[in-house]
């Protein structure tokens, strides 16, 4: 008999995206998957200690959406707001229902949880038995995905001369500009790497890079033979096809998203980490993906022989943890 289970999405779509990479890893001949909008009232910001196992910072309608019965086998949140409504979940069903989070939900409620997926750059918050640590976050991308993908872009390609390499830039982080200076290294850095192997690059921007940064990335990697897709263009995004068809990757590490997806390509992934840019959080997220093996920092001195041991799929190692529950 299949068992249900309730993902709890809000408005993060960082955290949105991770459940549904789970989501895509789970099996669904065992799972019924239901997806919960969960939308807030002004309530929403109270610390999670006051509010408990309660729908008080929820408004009626995701309150008719997730009090009545049925309830499911097992609740997935997926950020610190959705702790309360998972719990209250697992109380209306007499603790029948598991909880499973992701990311750390703090202390309020923490041994409730059947599993708890933290990144492992965030150890340093507080420990327990149920908390299972990953390297950076789940993701979608997988190489059944990439190998749909990579047929769609091949022609758009094919005029440039390889190896291709991936470059997938982020921008400003909170209280982190993304500097001119740091847009510059990223730019000689790109030049470098292809006046050594040669052919393309496959370039993309974000909203955080910024137009000035963006302008100076360009000027740097002027010559070098590109297909653009610059932040805001009117175009299909191509970042897929990137990972499905470059040789290689070059991402900043700003973004945890980005570089895991990155080096869920399976591709050899090198992470520009720039100067006081990054968070010591960041530091660690990078630190993480370099001891893992599925990345390289773009200044190590033997980075053209970085091969990855294998690609980074931490969406499969949680839906098999949720599996065993």
């Amino acid at each position: 008999m299949k068992k249900t289970i309730w993902f709890l999405l809000d408005n993060r779509m960082g955290s949105v995206g991770q459940a549904r990479g789970i989501m895509q890893a789970l099996d669904t001949n065992a799972f019924d998957i239901v997806e919960k909008k969960i939308e807030y009232n002004r309530f929403a910001d109270l610390p999670n200690f006051l509010l408990g196992k309660s729908l008080f910072s929820v408004t009626a309608e995701t309150k008719k959406e997730v009090s009545n019965p049925p309830f499911p086998d097992i609740v997935v949140s997926i950020s610190r707001r959705t702790v309360p409504v998972a719990r209250f979940i697992r109380k209306a069903s007499r603790n029948k229902t598991k909880m499973v989070q992701l990311m750390h939900p703090g202390k309020s409620g923490l041994k409730e949880f059947s599993l708890v997926v933290v990144p492992e750059h965030d150890r340093n918050k507080a420990q327990s038995d149920n908390i299972f640590y990953i390297t950076g976050c789940p993701h979608r991308i997988t190489p059944e995905v990439l190998a749909e993908e990579a047929p769609k872009w091949t022609e758009a390609f094919a005029n440039l001369p390889k190896p291709w390499t991936a470059v997938i830039i982020g921008g400003a982080i909170k209280n982190k500009p993304f500097t001119d200076e740091n847009a510059r290294l990223l730019g000689e850095s790109i030049r470098r790497i292809k006046e050594q192997i040669g052919g393309s690059i496959l370039i993309t921007t974000s909203r955080r890079t910024g137009e000035k940064a963006e302008e100076i990335i360009k000027k740097e990697v002027e010559g070098i033979p590109a297909y653009t897709y610059w932040w805001g263009e009117k175009k299909d995004n191509p970042i897929k096809g990137f990972w499905a068809l470059a040789e290689n990757v070059i991402v900043t590490g700003d973004s945890v998203s980005m570089a895991c997806e990155s080096c869920g390509s399976g591709k050899p992934v090198w992470v520009f980490t720039g100067k006081n840019w990054l968070t010591p959080k960041h530091e660690r997220f990078v630190q993480s993906l370099i001891e893992g093996g599925y990345a390289a920092h773009i200044d190590a001195p033997d980075l053209l022989d970085f091969k990855p041991k294998q690609g980074l799929n931490p969406s499969q190692e949680v839906a098999e943890k949720i599996s065993k529950l």
